[in-house]
């Protein structure tokens, strides 16, 4: 998450709220606060972000440009996570502008990222200094996927999401086509006809094999649920391994899907628009 400053005092902040893909999804088990136990790689996708633009103001003031925002403002994740710092640690008033760019209802973690850098910004432009371990925890509080972006380094992450430990892989010059069809999955959907189970291969030893071997052996457990209620979605998954990717999967709860192409593959599946990334 890259930010650049508007003065030598810290009254403005400009960041790059970068998205993420899951590379590996394993629902393991419902937990008894409700939520459930997962497993998965959250990876940065630097090239495809949001910009939210905080700064020092007498008033909290919020307004978006870009994709409309599906959520009214005072529900914004960037807006709640203002009102979080004031309650933790009594900071003054936030003008916030976010230019949306990254589709909602993706997977793709946007509004978290968003959240995020609004943590970052407001820590900064008040000089609280916060421990990483302190951002952490503020941003946990705010969703599940959300901590991951303080890091923003690829992560196995466990839980519900909010326990992270690094992870290396083996992506760095491949190509990375990232679609979004026409559809919004919300993560209720997406749960709701999961049915979970503990793989008999942790996701790590999976994700150890070669990339052109991931395909049928690292999984989404979301995608059943949400190809059977959006077929437009699996078809893009298939139209981007029919286009030569060497791994393709839904995204998180959906409904975008990736593909990881060899680099002297230019991506172009049939019907399709990328977006086109180098990792």
């Amino acid at each position: 998450m890259r930010g650049s400053v508007g003065s030598r005092y810290l009254c403005r902040m400009i960041l790059h709220a970068n998205c993420k893909i899951n590379i590996g999804l394993d629902v393991l088990r419902r937990r008894a606060d409700g939520y459930h136990d997962l497993e998965t790689v959250m990876y940065p996708v630097r090239g495809l972000f949001d910009v939210v633009e905080a700064g020092r103001a007498p008033v909290d003031s919020f307004r978006s440009t870009g994709l409309a925002l599906d959520c009214p403002d005072g529900e914004n994740l960037c807006v709640r996570a203002v009102r979080l710092m004031r309650a933790r640690y009594g900071v003054g008033g936030v003008a916030l502008r976010l230019d949306k760019r990254v589709p909602f209802g993706a997977g793709l973690g946007g509004g978290s990222s968003d959240a995020t850098a609004v943590l970052l910004a407001v820590d900064r432009l008040y000089e609280l200094h916060l421990t990483e371990a302190e951002l952490l925890d503020c941003a946990a509080a705010l969703g599940s996927d959300t901590p991951f972006f303080v890091r923003n380094t690829p992560q196995l992450c466990t839980g519900r999401g909010e326990r992270m430990e690094p992870v290396s892989l083996p992506l760095e010059g491949l190509q990375l086509a990232v679609v979004k069809p026409g559809v919004a999955v919300s993560t209720r959907e997406a749960y709701a006809g999961v049915r979970p189970a503990v793989p008999a291969v942790p996701l790590a030893e999976r994700l150890a094999r070669p990339v052109s071997e991931w395909q049928g052996c690292v999984k989404n457990d979301f995608e059943p649920t949400v190809f059977a209620a959006h077929p437009e979605v699996r078809d893009a998954r298939e139209r981007l391994l029919a286009a030569g990717a060497l791994y393709a999967s839904m995204s998180g709860s959906g409904s975008a899907v990736y593909g990881l192409f060899d680099p002297r593959h230019r991506p172009a599946p049939a019907g399709l628009t990328p977006y086109v990334f180098t990792l």
